[in-house]
């Protein structure tokens, strides 16, 4: 469906993007991490048809992006980063407008425009100005705007910046509705945010991919794999902790006090081991939960080996 190969892109003589190479199939969803500056906007801008690449080839459902623009642009929809914003135009005027650029006119192009603004929950606010409408909101018309068409791919750029857990959870439910459709690609410095929703992960680090792999096979890497975090209303034996079977440390939250996190040795289960202390001492858990590995920590420490 996608496919990349040998991918570079310079900028003053100096490699931005680094030999990239990778494929992308039908109804995948694909998390882009890496920390800023690692190349994702200019992959991504790249792969839009937004800046041209110094070497290599990009086809998407079998058009070169290079000697077939035009083709391949049509199977795509971008949202770029921090959303869209225009002096004069409404929400609706906007989408009309690239609704009309897409070649859509009449009853369809209505059609087109009702939908998305529908699955994006704009309806309310389609004749508002979008120079007054906040910056989540004119982040969903620019998704709004990168779905109308119904693309085979779509392209987010940091589209959970600056969301509230419940918006976050409403943004992830409209992307599992768009896979039924689509491939989606998102870019972000949020990894954890994206671990329930991304099966499978690219990592960039100053401009080269540094992994691609199933999302969970990158969690294990964290050294917080199967750790058990939990919360308590009063304070809990750390000791008692620290000494289950395969227990290798405690490390305590600064920022959420009661929240103490139990790592894991190695191959280790502590949860059962945790568990019954809890029962035994009748502590009064507010939460608990097994950690699948946190996707930050492992994106930074790869950052960390690639040479700048």
């Amino acid at each position: 469906m996608l496919e990349i190969s040998g991918l570079t892109k310079q900028l003053n003589k100096r490699p931005v993007i680094n030999d990239v190479s990778f494929c992308a199939g039908r109804e995948e969803c694909i998390g882009l991490f890496g920390e800023s500056g690692a190349g994702k906007t200019t992959l991504l801008n790249l792969i839009a048809g937004l800046a041209k690449p110094t070497g290599g080839q990009i086809t998407l459902e079998g058009f070169n992006s290079q000697t077939h623009p035009l083709q391949a642009q049509h199977m795509l929809g971008y949202q770029l980063q921090g959303g869209l914003s225009h002096d004069r135009m409404s929400v609706k005027g906007v989408l009309n407008f690239i609704a009309a650029i897409r070649g859509f006119s009449g009853a369809e192009k209505r059609n087109r425009v009702e939908r998305a603004a529908t699955r994006l929950e704009l309806l309310p606010v389609l004749d508002a100005p979008m120079d007054v409408i906040s910056v989540e909101t004119r982040r969903k018309v620019a998704i709004a705007q990168a779905i109308l068409h119904s693309p085979s791919l779509l392209l987010l750029d940091e589209p959970t910046e600056g969301l509230s857990p419940d918006q976050l959870l409403k943004f992830k439910t409209l992307i599992q509705s768009l896979l039924t459709e689509m491939t989606v690609i998102i870019a972000s410095r949020h990894c954890n945010e994206l671990s329930t929703l991304c099966t499978r992960a690219l990592v960039l680090a100053s401009g080269q991919l540094v992994a691609d792999t199933p999302l969970p096979d990158l969690q294990r890497h964290s050294r917080h794999y199967r750790s058990v975090t939990l919360a308590a209303e009063t304070p809990v034996d750390l000791l008692a902790l620290a000494v289950l079977p395969g227990v290798a440390g405690i490390e305590e939250d600064r920022h959420a006090p009661g929240t103490v996190t139990v790592l894991a040795m190695p191959g280790h289960t502590i949860f059962p081991h945790v568990s019954a202390l809890i029962a035994s001492r009748g502590w009064a858990i507010t939460s608990l939960s097994l950690e699948p590995g946190r996707l930050n920590e492992v994106v930074h420490h790869l950052s960390q080996k690639v040479p700048l």
